[in-house]
């Protein structure tokens, strides 16, 4: 495990709203803490409400004073998206800071979301896709909103096979895992695109953990029954691996600088600074060349509203 701690000065957010998906662990609860700690109010958009019960408690005990929240989310529902998306409609505030988190990684087995997309995919992607493109009206009434979107170090390992999205023809879980978040980053840059010619006044940028030990290393490969055994005691011996692993404070640290950081810019990437990207502070990190397609960034997002059924406004140059 890295032995260095780093650590960034965030800004005094004291009146902005921020909602973070996946928040009540990991590095969207790392993330939550830390924008909570400098006086945003947060909402916390979680699919488990004891565990999301369990963030509040904890961010309230650790930042007395902190206005922190649960909304029920579960992103392998374009339903339950639509729902949060109409409910923080109705409440009416803008939105100054959206965190697109949470994700599951490396199910065994190939598994279908309730609207029968592979679940990597819909949990990881197009959920995000989904609740963005509802909050659009909140995110730019806000005059200033940052969206992050999560990646990953495995994006690298993704491809787009727009006759293969949904891993019909053969499942391979890190194969479908790094598409999912290759098509983050891809989201992440067409957005701020959009954002840029439609006058949306939206930055959008995104941002990677590293090596940061999760739930996600146990979550996604117990999912549909994988051993619990094997598992911890493979997520043991990895942990051991020196000079790799980092902690959550320490892996929320690229999205926290993404989201509020004065330097932080549009349709840009931050990791840890460390050697391979894996730990240290947030850094500018490199885009796997695929996000860097163009063409694949409009086809992907004519897929995402077609599976989705959200569509976004058509931006129209600045004039």
């Amino acid at each position: 495990m890295s032995q260095r701690t780093p650590d960034i000065d965030v800004p005094d957010l004291t009146g902005k709203l921020a909602v973070v998906t996946g928040a009540n662990s990991g590095v969207g609860f790392g993330v939550s803490h830390r924008l909570a700690r400098a006086g945003a109010e947060v909402i916390l958009a979680v699919r488990n409400q004891a565990k999301g019960d369990r963030a509040l408690a904890e961010i309230r005990a650790e930042v007395p004073g902190a206005t922190v929240s649960l909304r029920h989310l579960d992103l392998t529902s374009l339903a339950s998206v639509a729902a949060l998306g109409e409910r923080l409609a109705g409440e009416g505030r803008p939105i100054d800071v959206l965190v697109n988190n949470a994700g599951i990684m490396g199910p065994p087995r190939r598994a279908l979301s309730e609207d029968g997309y592979e679940l990597q995919f819909a949990v990881n992607y197009l959920g995000h896709f989904a609740l963005t493109g509802r909050l659009l009206p909140l995110l730019r009434a806000a005059g200033a909103a940052r969206v992050v979107s999560i990646g990953s170090l495995m994006s690298r390992f993704g491809r787009f096979d727009f006759d293969n999205l949904q891993s019909q023809r053969k499942y391979q879980p890190v194969i479908a895992y790094g598409l999912s978040k290759l098509a983050m980053l891809v989201f992440a840059r067409e957005l701020q695109r959009r954002s840029t010619a439609g006058g949306w006044g939206i930055l959008s940028n995104a941002a990677h953990p590293g090596a940061t030990i999760t739930n996600l290393q146990v979550t996604g490969p117990m999912h549909g029954g994988g051993s619990v055994r094997l598992n911890r005691l493979w997520n043991r011996l990895i942990y051991l691996v020196p000079w790799v692993w980092q902690e959550i404070p320490a892996g929320a640290l690229p999205a926290v600088h993404a989201a509020t950081s004065p330097a932080a810019e549009g349709a840009a990437y931050y990791g840890p600074d460390g050697l391979g990207g894996l730990h240290g502070g947030p850094a500018p990190a490199r885009f796997p060349a695929p996000a860097l397609d163009d063409a694949a960034a409009l086809r992907l997002w004519e897929v995402s509203e077609q599976l989705s059924d959200v569509r976004y406004p058509d931006p129209q140059p600045v004039t």
